[in-house]
């Protein structure tokens, strides 16, 4: 005799939340490990992770010194990819970033030689001191992760993740990012200071160097590409979509911007939003988790109208906080 076994829709739907509950504990414990890198920034770390987990790139843009592309090499490492790193300078060229092709004597024939952007994680460090002409090498390869050389196509790894560091602009030998640059990172976060505490601890236990070569992958390929399908398929209402477009419509009628949000910007912001769901334990969005990542995604993509300078974070919150939560 067979006996057929049929799971209940309550038991499958609990197991569902378990599963939920331990993504966010596998997510605050990996917050937990890069915090003992970097000391009292979990914030920025939690934003960080959310943005690469979303599948967009990360702009970290501080003053020198402050621990960004120690970030950037912390959260690389844990990820467990491919990891490579550009230090941009003036005198670089797209093809120090892309590739070259090589005359080969004993073929005959010329064969490429591929650049540090095949990789998995690319950490282009003070991209900003690199000049425009080279900067627009990545774009390509940001948006629809393939990069075109020689007049062939090459597709790159996946996933395939950006993490840049960028100077203040007032700072000698500095080139500002083009707003189409700017636009292929999902979220751009700032740093700041450490707290005293925070800072006393870095006092104490010295340069992090050690604790960064002594850290070990967290997460393998397969967990990453994973996450980030799970994250595409967290449930976005009718309603929070309305209160997206509302955001979209404030943002291109509103006489404090200058232009509106793109609908790329628009899409940014769903995905920044289903992931920071996600990662908090949740198999659906809410409002309140497009408003938690809302500055740092829009903060580099809209100006004011009057000097078309960058609003504040806080004065951007404020004016979204306009738009009525359905």
């Amino acid at each position: 005799m067979r006996y057929r076994f049929q799971f209940s829709p309550h038991l499958i739907l609990q197991a569902h939340k378990c599963i939920l509950v331990l993504m966010n504990a596998q997510f605050e414990n990996f917050v937990s490990q890069i915090g003992n890198v970097i000391f009292g920034k979990k914030k920025q770390i939690r934003l960080a992770l959310t943005c690469l987990f979303a599948g967009g790139h990360l702009l970290i843009e501080d003053m020198p010194g402050i621990g960004k592309t120690t970030l950037a090499k912390v959260i690389s490492k844990c990820l467990g990819l491919k990891f490579n790193r550009i230090q941009c300078t003036s005198d670089m060229l797209p093809a120090d970033i892309i590739g070259i092709s090589v005359f080969e004597r004993k073929t005959g024939t010329f064969v490429f030689h591929p650049g540090p952007i095949f990789t998995q994680v690319l950490l282009a460090d003070e991209i900003n001191r690199a000049t425009p002409k080279t900067q627009s090498a990545l774009l390509e390869a940001m948006q629809e992760h393939q990069v075109t050389a020689e007049g062939q196509t090459r597709p790159l790894e996946k996933p395939f993740f950006v993490i840049a560091t960028q100077n203040p602009l007032e700072q000698y030998g500095t080139f500002p990012l083009p707003e189409s640059q700017l636009d292929r990172f999902l979220m751009r976060i700032t740093l700041g200071y450490p707290a005293r505490a925070a800072e006393k601890e870095l006092l104490q236990k010295g340069d992090s160097k050690g604790r960064v070569d002594q850290m070990e992958a967290y997460l393998t390929l397969n967990e990453v590409l994973l996450i980030q399908e799970k994250i595409a398929a967290v449930n976005a209402s009718d309603a929070l979509l309305d209160y997206l477009q509302d955001i979209i419509d404030f943002t291109r009628t509103s006489p404090h911007f200058q232009s509106g949000m793109s609908p790329r910007a628009g899409l940014s912001l769903l995905k920044a939003t289903r992931a920071w769901a996600y990662l908090n334990g949740r198999d659906f969005a809410l409002p309140e988790d497009m408003q938690h990542v809302m500055p740092w995604v829009l903060g580099h993509r809209l100006r004011a109208r009057d000097d078309a300078s960058e609003f504040s974070l806080e004065k951007l919150f404020g004016l979204l906080n306009e738009v009525p939560i359905p």
